[in-house]
C-alpha cells in the first residue's frame, strides 16, 4: 500500500468509529463483556479521542510531513507487545507503524483484544492489502524491532527477549497535577475528568495532586462527585472499600467524597479508588522534582498541560516522551 492509500483508509475507519454501525456497537459491548473495567463510557470516550485526535485528514498529513514520509521505506517487521488497562491503549503505536509503512505483528493483552482486532478487520474488508501490513499473533518471532508497554516486572521479561533488538520497552508511569489554589471551578472539572477517567487506570490519569500548604480540598471533592456513578461499579467500590479500610485501621488522616479517598503520599503511584496529594512551598521547586522523575507520563495544571487534556493526547504526543515515529523511520 502506498502512504495515500494507508491515509486514505485511516480517514475512514475514524468515521466508522464514530458511526453507529450495528457491527460496530457489537464489538463494544463483547469489548465491554469481556473486560469489566470497560463500561460503554470509557470505550466510547476512548474511541471519540481517536477518531478526533488521530483520524483527521489534516492531522494526518501534517504528521506524515513532519516526518517527510513517503513510498520509499524499506519495510521492516515490527512486533508490538500491547497493555490493557483501558480500551485501545495501543492504538497510537499501530497508527504508527501502520503510518510508517512498516510491517507489524501485534500481540494484544487478553484484557483488551477484541477492539483493535475488530478495527483491523474493517480496514481488510475495505482493502485486502492492509492484511500483508497487520497480523496477530499469540507470540512474536522473528521481528526486527520491538515496542513493548507493561509493568516494570513485564519490562524485565521484555528485556531478556527483545534487547538485543532495536526496541522501545515502556515501564510503569503516571500522571500528576500541580494545583496553585485558585482553580476555577470549570478547571476543576476537568481535572476531575483527568483523574477518574477510565477509574483512573492509564498512566496519563492524575494519581498525585502538589498542592501549597493551605490547600483547601472541599471544592476538588466536590467537582469529583461527579463520578460519583463508578461507586456502583462492583470493582471498583471493592478497590475503594479495600484502601479505605487500610487507612482507618493505620488510624491514617484521609478524607473522601463516597467517590474517592485522598490521603497524603509522597509516592505518585496511588491505589485504584486512591488519589495522593503532596503540599509543596515552591512551586518551582516540584518542577524541577519532576522534571528528573522518569516515572512521569504527564503534568497537568499550573504551567503544565491544560486541565482536561490528560486523555486527549494527539499524534505528536508520544508515551514516556519517546518518539515512535522516528523510532520506526531510523530503523
Amino acid at each position: 500500500m502506498k502512504l495515500q492509500e494507508r491515509l486514505e483508509i485511516l480517514i475512514q475507519l475514524g468515521k466508522y468509529i464514530s458511526s453507529q454501525d450495528e457491527v460496530w456497537q457489537a464489538a463494544k459491548i463483547r469489548a465491554q463483556q469481556k473486560n469489566n473495567w470497560f463500561v460503554a463510557d470509557f470505550i466510547n470516550q476512548a474511541a471519540n479521542t481517536i477518531a478526533q485526535q488521530f483520524l483527521q485528514l489534516e492531522q494526518l498529513e501534517q504528521w506524515a510531513a513532519h516526518y517527510h514520509l513517503d513510498d520509499n521505506i524499506s519495510a521492516k517487521k515490527i512486533g508490538i507487545v500491547m497493555a490493557g488497562n483501558i480500551p485501545l491503549v495501543g492504538f497510537h503505536d499501530f497508527l504508527a507503524v501502520f503510518v510508517s509503512g512498516h510491517q507489524q505483528v501485534i500481540k494484544q493483552s487478553s484484557k483488551d483484544d477484541v477492539l483493535l482486532k475488530h478495527l483491523v478487520d474493517w480496514m481488510t474488508t475495505q482493502n485486502p492489502s492492509v492484511a500483508e501490513h497487520i497480523t496477530f499473533a499469540e507470540q512474536l518471532k522473528d521481528c526486527d524491532a520491538y515496542i513493548t508497554t507493561g509493568s516494570d516486572n513485564s519490562a524485565r521479561y521484555f528485556e531478556y527477549y527483545f534487547g538485543r533488538f532495536p526496541s522501545i520497552i515502556r515501564k510503569n508511569r503516571t500522571s500528576v497535577a500541580v494545583l496553585t489554589g485558585h482553580e476555577t471551578e470549570a478547571e476543576l472539572n476537568l481535572l476531575a475528568d483527568d483523574i477518574l477517567q477510565y477509574f483512573g487506570l492509564g498512566c496519563r490519569n492524575i494519581t498525585q495532586l502538589y498542592v501549597p500548604k493551605d490547600y483547601d480540598f472541599v471544592p476538588l471533592l466536590k467537582a469529583l462527585k461527579k463520578y460519583s456513578w463508578m461507586f456502583e461499579h462492583h470493582k471498583y467500590r471493592s478497590n475503594y472499600d479495600y484502601q479505605l479500610a487500610i487507612y482507618i485501621m493505620n488510624n491514617k488522616f484521609y478524607m473522601t467524597n463516597d467517590c474517592v479517598v485522598l490521603i497524603e503520599a509522597e509516592n505518585p503511584f496511588s491505589p485504584i479508588g486512591t488519589l495522593h496529594y503532596h503540599f509543596y512551598e515552591e512551586a518551582a521547586d516540584v518542577y524541577t522534582q519532576l522534571k528528573d522523575n522518569d516515572k512521569i507520563q504527564a503534568v497537568i495544571g499550573a504551567h503544565g498541560l491544560p486541565f482536561g487534556s490528560a486523555q486527549n493526547p494527539g499524534l505528536m504526543d508520544y508515551a514516556d516522551g519517546v518518539d515512535v515515529m522516528a523510532f520506526l523511520l531510523g530503523l
